[in-house]
C-alpha cells in the first residue's frame, strides 16, 4: 500500500508499505477520505505538538472516512483509543486518558496511508447519503460538539466565536442549535468573515493586521457576551473573546497556540470571575454528529472547500499551511 510519512518539519514522502494486519477486535479498513487538521499543520510545519515530538517517521491524519473490508460498509473511524480501564475513563472522560493512543499522534501512525486497522468499537456505519469526506467531517464536528458542551450553552444566550476555521464554523452552528439568539464571530481572512456570514453569524468581523477588532466595545455591548469560544490559537483572539465575555462568563480554549503557550490580562480574568475551560479533543460524540449532519442540523459539505488526490499530499498541506480555503480532504478513493 501507498503511505505518506513525516520524516522532519515539511518532509512527507510518499511510499510502498506491506498493508497492516488487523489484531483480534480490529478491522481492516480502506481509507477513503482524510481531512487535514491544524493539528497536523503543527506536526508538518513544527516536528509536534507541545511536548509530543517527531521521534520516527509518522503517518498523519486523524480524521477519516474508510470503507470496512469484512461489510463494504462505508464507516467514520473515531482516532481515539483510551484504555478504558483508568481513573480517567472509568469517570466517563476517556479523552483524558494518560495511556490513550490516538492517530497520527506521538508514535501512533494515522489515516494518510490506503489501508489502516483499527478496533472495531471505534467503527461507526454513515447513512447512505454521507459520503467520505463528510465522514471525515464527523471528528471536527464531535470536537466542536465536545467544546459546547463544556460551555452549557441554554437558549437565549448571546455568544462569540473568535477564530472562523472548520472547528469554528461548526461551533458557531452548534450555538445556533442550542438556542443562541446572537452569535458574533471573528477571524483575520475575509473568505472565513463571509463563511460565517453564510452560515447564519448574527454579525461577523475581519479583524486588523493584529488580530484584534478595534470596535469591539461598540460590538457586544456593555453587557458582554455569556460564553465565548477562542478558536485561532491565537493570543490577540484569546484577547479579543476575554474582552468580550461578560463578568462571570465562560471561555472556553479550542485553539491549539504555536510555541504551546497562551497568554492573557490576568487582572481582567480574575476581575471577571471567569470560568475558563479548555477543550481537549473530544468524548462519545459520534453518534450525536452523525445524527445533527443526518437531520441537516449542521452543515459539514460546505466547509470542505478543496480535494487531492495522496500523490499530490504536499499541495494539499501547503493549501492548508496557508489557509487558503476552509477544510482540505485527501481522496485516496
Amino acid at each position: 500500500m501507498k503511505t505518506l510519512r513525516l520524516y522532519a518539519p515539511g518532509d512527507l514522502r510518499l511510499q510502498d508499505e506491506p498493508l497492516p494486519d488487523p489484531a483480534v477486535g480490529e478491522a481492516l479498513l480502506k481509507v477513503t477520505a482524510v481531512g487535514l487538521c491544524g493539528s497536523d499543520l503543527h506536526w508538518f510545519r513544527e516536528g509536534g505538538i507541545g511536548d509530543a515530538r517527531l521521534s520516527k517517521p509518522l503517518i498523519l491524519g486523524h480524521e477519516l472516512a474508510a470503507i470496512h473490508q469484512q461489510t463494504g460498509q462505508l464507516v467514520a473511524v473515531d482516532p481515539a483509543i483510551p484504555c478504558g480501564q483508568c481513573e480517567f475513563c472509568l469517570d466517563g472522560n476517556p479523552n483524558l486518558c494518560l495511556s490513550g493512543r490516538f492517530a497520527g499522534h506521538a508514535e501512533v501512525d494515522g489515516a494518510l496511508r490506503e489501508y489502516l486497522a483499527w478496533p472495531e468499537h471505534n467503527l461507526f456505519p454513515l447513512p447512505a447519503y454521507l459520503d467520505a469526506a463528510g465522514g471525515a467531517m464527523l471528528e471536527p464536528l464531535g470536537v466542536a460538539i465536545h467544546s459546547v458542551d463544556l460551555a452549557h450553552l441554554r437558549p437565549g444566550m448571546h455568544v462569540g466565536v473568535f477564530g472562523c476555521g472548520p472547528i469554528g464554523l461548526l461551533v458557531l452552528q452548534l450555538a445556533q442549535r442550542s438556542g443562541a439568539t446572537r452569535v458574533i464571530a471573528t477571524d483575520r481572512l475575509p473568505h472565513r468573515v463571509e463563511a460565517a456570514r453564510s452560515l447564519g453569524a448574527s454579525q461577523s468581523f475581519q479583524v486588523d493586521s493584529a488580530g484584534k477588532l478595534p470596535d469591539l466595545p461598540q460590538v457586544i455591548g456593555q453587557r458582554g457576551l455569556d460564553a465565548v469560544f477562542e478558536v485561532a490559537g491565537e493570543d490577540a483572539a484569546l484577547e479579543s473573546a476575554m474582552l468580550a465575555v461578560k463578568p462571570g462568563g465562560v471561555l472556553v480554549l479550542v485553539g491549539i497556540p504555536a510555541e504551546d503557550r497562551s497568554s492573557f490580562c490576568a487582572s481582567l480574568a480574575r476581575r471577571k470571575g471567569l470560568t475558563i475551560k479548555l477543550c481537549r479533543r473530544m468524548k462519545r460524540t459520534y453518534p450525536r454528529a452523525i445524527d445533527l449532519v443526518s437531520r441537516n442540523l449542521v452543515d459539514v459539505n460546505s466547509l470542505v472547500t478543496h480535494h487531492f488526490p495522496l500523490n499530490q499530499a504536499a499541495e494539499a498541506f501547503s493549501v492548508a499551511d496557508r489557509r487558503d480555503g476552509l477544510k482540505v480532504v485527501i481522496d485516496l478513493t
